[in-house]
């Protein structure tokens, strides 16, 4: 079981931004990932100087709603359209829309939300994200509604190592610059400087922060 403090936390987030700058990153945002971690965490986090956290599941962001708010809060984790109504207010950035009918409810439920469109790069069942192929009608139907659409989010593969990465990573890069878009949401614990090196401009992390986490269930971070 993981164990840490704001002093731990703090040392890893050093460390985390010698790595991005070590990797050549300049102004690169760090989402401290603390799913599956109680409160604590994000109290950690925010007095070691981050300003953003990301969570994954509706239920255990709700749970954990009170200290969230103190932060600038990611829902970084597939989301059903149902569970929206009760995220609205309580998640400042949307970084998993992959489908119409997610963006709809989202402008419905939380009027010029900000999001990230989810691109996925390595056909890995699970871990949702619209086709590349599909992304340009996607984008066109999200800034018909009132939503604020600021960028785009992948997740590497699962297999290959880090570098398995860079090629998914360099199309994303590319079509946030074709978009004119500026937030590009990218590389995690063990793939941050080949994400950095392709330019992404925000990195989530958890593991580096907080230590291993316990799962409970089947899920990655993202």
């Amino acid at each position: 079981m993981s164990t840490f403090s704001v002093d731990s936390v703090r040392a890893a987030l050093d460390e985390l931004h010698a790595r991005i700058e070590r990797a050549g990153g300049t102004d690169v945002e760090i989402v401290a990932v603390t799913k599956t971690f109680g409160p604590e965490a994000i109290e950690a986090a925010l007095a070691a100087g981050c300003r953003s956290i990301g969570e994954n599941y509706a239920q255990e962001l709700l749970d954990k709603r009170e200290v969230a708010a103190s932060a600038e809060v990611h829902f970084i984790g597939q989301l059903q359209s149902n569970k929206v109504r009760q995220l609205a207010g309580v998640v400042d950035v949307y970084e998993t829309v992959d489908r119409a009918k997610l963006a709809r409810e989202i402008a419905k439920r939380a009027p010029g939300a900000r999001i990230l469109i989810q691109v996925d790069t390595t056909g890995e069942p699970g871990k949702g994200g619209v086709p590349l192929a599909d992304l340009d009608p996607l984008v066109d139907h999200v800034r018909d509604l009132d939503l604020d659409l600021i960028g785009l989010m992948t997740v590497g593969p699962t297999e290959g190592g880090p570098a398995a990465a860079a090629p998914g990573f360099r199309q994303v890069r590319a079509a946030v610059d074709r978009l004119g878009l500026s937030v590009c949401s990218m590389g995690m614990t063990a793939d941050l400087e080949v994400a950095v090196d392709e330019g992404s401009t925000q990195v989530r992390v958890g593991t580096a922060l907080f230590g291993q986490r316990v799962r409970t269930r089947s899920d990655q971070e993202r």
